[in-house]
Order: C-alpha cells, then structure tokens, then sequence
C-alpha cells in the first residue's frame, strides 16, 4: 500500500466513523509516540539476545488470539510440536509470546498463561520487529522466530491422539463451573452435549471489530439451527442436555424441551463457561466454526456437518462427518464426490466460487442430522452395530477421498493419518455419490 492509499484509507474510515474513529486514531498515535523509546532500548537487547546465541536461543511469535479457532487450535498444536521436536531447535532455548490486539477469549488466554511465557505486546512486538529490520542483513535473525506449525490449525502430524491436553482448570474453576451447571438445571452426574451452527450473526458480531466483508466469504459454512432441534430433542430423550452455543446468533433455538438449552441467549453464557462447556461435554456437534476447536484441544469427539469437502477434520478416530449436498445448479443433479473436487471447490475457503462453478449447496435434512447424531451417540455407548455394507462403504468413500486429494498435489497437507468416519446413513442413503 503506498503512503497516498494509506492516507486515503484513513480519511475514508474517519468519515464513515466520525468523531469516535478521530479518538481511535489519535490514541493509536500517541502510543506510537510513547513506544518511541522502547524500540531504542529494543535494538541493544536483540544485539545480545544475538550474542548469546550460540550458547542460548530465545525465540518469539505472536499468539493468533483473535479467533476463538485458532487461539485454541494453533497454540494447543504449537505445544504438541514442541512436545514431539518438531519445529524445535537442538540447543537451550526459551520461547515467548504475545498476543494481538484483540483477545476472542479472556478465559482460555488465562488458561494458556498458566503454561506459556507470554510478554506485553508493547514490550515483545518491538524487539520483534527490530529483529525482523536486522533480518534484511542477517538471514540467520530468522533463528528468533517461532515458526508457524506444520499447517497452521490442521493436525498434519496426528499429535493430538498421542499428547494430552496442555491446559485445564484450576479446583476454583471446576467449582464454578459445576455451580454454574445447576444454574441451568443439570444435576451432578449429567451428560452434555455442545451444539454449534454459524449463522449470520457472527458476521454481524464482528463489525465491531473487523468489516462484515471480510468474513463474509465464510458464509457457505452458515447453516439453519431449526433443521438441528430435531437431533438435539433425540439426545434429550436419550438422557443428554444439549448447550446451543454461540455469541449473537442471528435466532433462537425453538423447543419446548427442557433438556435443550439456547445457552447462546442466556444471560449466563460466559467467556469462562464457553471454554468449560466445550471442555467438559460428551461430544460436540458443528458445522465448522471457531468454537470447535475447544472440544476438540479437549479430545472430546465431534460431529461435523463440514464444508468445504476437502477440508474435512479427519484425524480423530472418533470423529463423524458428513457434508452439504452438491447440487449443480445447470442440470439440478447432484454432484459425486469426484465432481465436487474437479469442480474447484473441494479445498475451496470462498463462497464466490461455489458461485463461479454454478453449485449450489443444499443443507442436511434435520432426519441425517440426526441420524449421524445418533451414530455418534451409540457409538460412545457401545450399542452402535456396523454392518458388513457399512464397512465397504466406509472404504470406498475414503479410497475416493484420498484419490482426490492426492491428485491436487497441494503445497501444504491438509491431513496426516485418516482416521475419522464418514456417517454411515448418509452413505448408505447416498450411494451413487460414492464415486
């Protein structure tokens, strides 16, 4: 962006903010003028922490803290690195942290101080960006920085399976949250389960922060939560309370059911009992947003109702999945899962181009909703009975799977080890889309 485009955006975001936008911008500058001395005092200590090198490395990166996701995913997955040795230097080392400017989650930043060495940004963020000027001449400057996990939040490596959870809750914490249950109506011993659709309102959520545009290529990700009240009344029959999470959902989930519980309007929904909820459910059920990714850290099972189809979590032996449907929009006729790939929109994270290939996605019905709801659930407690057809079915999808993918010869992986299962109805129901 050159210094006239820079200039321009300013005004430009002054005159739709007013006065409000005027004091952002002149605190943004005042602080500016008062990290003036910090980054002076900066340049000295990234010449030390050069020196001492040879003998000690301390490393630095930020923490992607401003979505829920990938605070949880990527740092949880950064530490299961570590744990491994992968992305890990031979010699002593030390690394440290800092955030962005906006935290998703003051509880699991809490959490994640407990275990990591995490700085002020006005202190770390200078000596950062030195470094990074002193990298123009010195390639090896680039020792001091933590390098991004293998790709970003996906578990390439299959490390969660092998590593235990590196967070958890204080004896305070646990009572809280135990108290906070009974609030809700949930006896000691209760089963719950956390449901998750995006919507809209989590675009309009984010005004506040970053534009509406910006997120708004997600959208093909959005689902309806009334086609999921018919699976969450069938936990409730089955003995589970069913949590509707989310922050400012564009409606109410409608049901008479006491056992389902639209938590994401109570006004006892909280930062801290978002992250206790996801932590201590029996499973989750999503259809791919943010707050996934706090089961999942947690090794808590998940029920996907996933797009885009390459991108589907496949790492976790526990994990159901199904997909929207792939109607082209020319011939009304669904796509298999080959043509969804050759139709550019398997690993595809923009709404535009389900658009530009003429595909319109067709939600689940609220019966295969359920239906894989309901696998999840006989499968934990054991009364899930697999079929021999179940099983050639589940091979053929992943055989088919793995063909597509291998033949885009992506740069980064998406996936390690396979592990997870397709839904089995939704196989069985949808034969002549296994191909």
């Amino acid at each position: 962006m050159t210094v006239f485009q820079n200039f321009y955006k300013h005004i430009q975001q002054i005159k739709s903010g007013g006065i409000l936008t005027i004091i952002k911008k002149l605190r943004s500058f005042i602080y500016l003028i008062l990290q003036i001395p910090i980054y002076l005092i900066s340049i000295p200590a990234v010449i030390i922490i050069h020196l001492i090198r040879p003998w000690f490395l301390i490393r630095w990166n930020i923490l992607y803290s401003s979505r829920i996701g990938h605070f949880a995913s990527n740092t949880e997955l950064y530490c299961c690195e570590r744990d491994a040795g992968i992305n890990t230097p031979s010699q002593r080392y030390a690394d440290f942290f800092y955030l962005r400017k906006y935290i998703a989650n003051k509880q699991l930043e809490k959490m994640w101080r407990r275990n990591l060495i995490i700085l002020p940004t006005w202190l770390l963020l200078p000596i950062c960006r030195v470094n990074r000027f002193f990298c123009f001449f010195i390639p090896s400057c680039k020792e001091h920085e933590i390098r991004d996990n293998a790709n970003s939040d996906r578990d390439v490596h299959n490390l969660i399976e092998k590593f235990t959870v590196h967070i958890g809750f204080t004896y305070e914490e646990k009572i809280k949250g135990r108290e906070i249950l009974k609030k809700f109506g949930l006896p000691d011993d209760a089963k719950f389960v956390c449901l998750l659709v995006r919507d809209s309102g989590y675009l309009d959520r984010n005004k506040k922060y970053e534009s509406h545009e910006r997120w708004s290529y997600h959208s093909y990700r959005d689902g309806d939560i009334d086609k999921y009240v018919l699976a969450a009344e069938e936990l409730a029959r089955r003995g589970y309370y069913v949590f509707r999470m989310g922050v400012n959902v564009s409606k109410p989930l409608k049901s008479s059911n006491p056992k389902v519980i639209d938590y994401a309007n109570s006004k006892i929904r909280s930062e801290f009992m978002d992250i206790y909820l996801g932590a201590k459910c029996s499973f989750g059920i999503t259809t791919g947003t943010g707050f996934d990714e706090i089961p999942r850290i947690f090794r808590k099972p998940i029920v996907w109702v996933y797009v885009p189809l390459g991108y589907i979590i496949t790492n976790n032996e526990k994990d159901l999945i199904i997909t929207k449907h792939h109607i082209n929009k020319k011939n009304k006729n669904k796509l298999t899962i080959s043509e969804i790939f050759s139709s550019n929109v398997a690993v595809s994270l923009y709404a535009n181009e389900f658009k530009k290939n003429d595909i319109e996605l067709k939600e689940n019905t609220p019966e295969e909703i359920r239906d894989l709801v309901v696998e999840m659930e006989e499968r934990l407690t054991g009364c899930w009975h697999e079929t021999e057809e179940d099983l050639l079915l589940q091979k053929k999808f992943w055989s088919i799977f793995k063909e597509n993918i291998n033949q885009l010869r992506l740069k980064m992986p998406l996936h390690g080890k396979m592990k997870s299962r397709f839904g089995a109805k939704f196989l069985r129901d949808n034969q002549n889309w296994i191909k």
